[in-house]
């Protein structure tokens, strides 16, 4: 599992008038199970996204197309981790080890 998160390097009023293009980024990766949860941090300066993938390289491909990423908007920090408690929920996710 990973951790993404974003740090804006933009005004807020910038992001928002990019948003609808992340919303539609952001619906491509839960539609394809990458995505598990995401959010805005508080205070607004970036937003948090729960991910899994088989590997760090499609982690950092799918960071590439984000439109903040593309436009310059958010600088990006990825963790990776192993979840070895979690709910009932995320019983199905293997922990790949690399």
């Amino acid at each position: 599992m990973y951790i993404i998160e974003l740090t804006y390097k933009v005004p807020v009023s910038e992001i928002d008038n990019n948003m609808s293009a992340h919303i539609k980024y952001l619906d491509k990766y839960y539609h394809s199970g990458n995505f598990l949860a995401s959010g805005r941090k508080e205070p607004r300066d970036g937003g948090i996204i729960f991910a899994t993938a088989e590997t760090i390289q499609e982690i950092n491909d799918i960071v590439a197309e984000d439109p903040f990423n593309v436009l310059g908007l958010a600088d990006y920090r990825i963790i990776r981790f192993k979840a070895t408690k979690k709910v009932k929920t995320f019983d199905s996710l293997e922990v790949n080890e690399e």
